[in-house]
């Protein structure tokens, strides 16, 4: 279950202590903590997790026993997507652990991202789990990777550990176990204080194909 507390002014999103797959009740409740910081005026927003998964994306059992809300479902996702990556204050995701699929495409829409230097993958498993990319996805990923890397990363599924992220600027920094979420704050802290209705504009010009892809039904 996802929980939010604070260090400092920056606003610290748990995920949770398991998978963390995006069930139609974790969208709720993540969603609700994000309104919660900008009410509060956290001034930046770092999120985490205290399992082996940052998230594992998609809930495929909620999608296979609810394949007529499928379009329904994506949509919510993709606007998570899109929400995060015009967010009025500076992001971070802290990833003590494996980020797979939508899990992956999560901290891709924040501004920074720090993963654990000795375990745990980042990885777009798409092509072998034979789900395509929708636009809004693949508009994100190409937003925010080279062109050689997205094109890596997308169409062979490679599991990237944290240094091999970060050679190909998939992750800003690694840090030990134990650290990760020390560095994403360090990340963070400089940068609060920026006035939020300028940054989130400068956010959604920055990202407006992408936020369009995600959004367009």
């Amino acid at each position: 279950m996802p929980t939010l507390e604070y260090h400092d002014k920056i606003a610290v999103l748990d995920l949770g202590g398991d998978e963390n797959r995006f069930s139609p009740d974790f969208l709720d409740e993540v969603n609700a903590h994000l309104d919660t910081a900008l009410a509060e005026g956290a001034q930046g927003l770092l999120t985490t997790a205290s399992g082996k998964f940052y998230s594992n994306g998609l809930d495929l059992d909620w999608l296979g026993a609810n394949a007529d809300r499928a379009q329904w479902y994506v949509a919510r996702v993709q606007a998570l997507f899109a929400r995060v990556l015009t967010l009025p204050v500076p992001t971070a995701a802290a990833l003590p652990g494996h980020a797979f699929g939508a899990g992956a495409m999560l901290a891709i829409a924040h501004d920074y991202r720090v993963m654990r230097g000795d375990r745990g993958y980042f990885c777009f498993p798409e092509v072998d789990i034979r789900i395509p990319f929708t636009p809004g996805m693949a508009a994100l990923i190409q937003a925010k990777l080279t062109p050689k890397t997205a094109v890596a990363a997308m169409t062979t599924g490679r599991r990237y550990g944290g240094q091999a992220a970060a050679d190909v600027d998939i992750v800003d920094a690694t840090a030990p176990e134990g650290q990760v979420t020390a560095a994403a704050l360090e990340m963070l802290l400089p940068l609060g204080g920026k006035d939020s209705g300028t940054l989130g504009a400068i956010k959604n010009t920055m990202f407006a194909p992408a936020v369009t892809a995600l959004t367009t039904p």
